[in-house]
């Protein structure tokens, strides 16, 4: 049976949150023809491809980090809790980039920017790893809790 937590159920920020990241990718593309996906954004920055593609990406990857630390100057940041240990997230962190490079994209690029461009690559992409999410979260849940 799913709960929901109506005390910390935030669906205005959730709203702007996802409206901030629509906007940003829609702007990305429509001003540089560029795809918003994180890992193929940050992944050439190790290795350009074209002189002058650093900038931009630098900028992107700072704004990634700085938005956080922004936000948390005016406002107190929500409370994390990771139930898990190291080990668990670093074999974590490096299936999900293992995966990203698999299936040529992050969920950023095909669930954001590659569903709303209607491609039919990108809808399977983002089939597979939510079903893999799902699967996971139930696993480690039920079957090894």
């Amino acid at each position: 049976m799913i709960t929901i937590d109506w005390l910390h159920f935030t669906p205005a920020s959730a709203f702007a949150g996802g409206l901030l990241i629509g906007l940003a990718a829609a702007l990305l593309i429509l001003l540089e023809g560029r795809i918003a996906g994180i890992s193929g954004i940050v992944g050439g920055l190790l290795q350009p491809l074209r002189k002058g593609d650093v900038a931009w990406r630098a900028a992107f990857a700072l704004g990634l980090v700085a938005a956080p630390l922004l936000y948390q100057a005016l406002a107190e940041l929500p409370q994390s809790r990771i139930d898990t240990g190291w080990a668990t997230l670093i074999v974590a962190g490096a299936l999900v980039g293992f995966g990203s490079r698999l299936g040529s994209g992050c969920t950023s690029g095909h669930g954001v920017c590659g569903l709303s461009r209607r491609s039919p690559r990108s809808l399977v992409a983002t089939l597979v790893f939510m079903s893999a999410g799902f699967a996971t979260v139930f696993a480690s849940r039920h079957l090894f809790a």
